[in-house]
């Protein structure tokens, strides 16, 4: 078997890497690149939201605040614990906030844009609620 063997350097190691005086550096871009004006570039302005998102970004903060009750009312009424009654109840208050928010916005004066939303996003709303009614009405049966 052999032995490893260091090889050494006669050599210091400061003369290894010595930057390049820049007298003798290379342009990266030939002179006429460096020096030419960039073109005229119109530009236009950045994209800006919508009124339409913004109110359906609103709704659906609203709908993952009432969904996330839901599934904590939902897993505690499934184990029939103490605490289920009150997270029913603030799953239902959730679900009424999130259906004030969609009903303002669906029924106020700009109709195409509770159009949109009514399309966007009003078939997850009524899932949810569905779901909470199911919810409670087995929770009657359980009691």
């Amino acid at each position: 078997m052999q032995s490893l063997r260091y090889i050494r350097h006669t050599r210091p190691l400061s003369s290894f890497a010595q930057p390049v005086p820049r007298s003798i550096a290379r342009p990266l871009l030939q002179p006429s690149l460096q020096t030419r004006p960039l073109p005229n570039v119109t530009r236009r302005p950045l994209a800006t939201r919508s009124t339409v998102d913004e109110k359906i970004e609103e709704i659906q903060e609203q709908y993952a605040t009432a969904k996330d009750e839901f599934e904590i009312a939902s897993e505690e009424t499934e184990k029939n614990t103490t605490y289920a009654e009150d997270d029913r109840q603030a799953a239902r208050e959730e679900l009424d906030k999130l259906h004030a928010a969609y009903k303002e916005t669906i029924e106020g004066p700009d109709q195409e844009m509770g159009e949109q939303i009514r399309q966007r996003v009003g078939q997850r709303i009524r899932e949810l609620d569905a779901a909470v009614k199911n919810m409670e009405e087995v929770a009657m049966n359980q009691d």
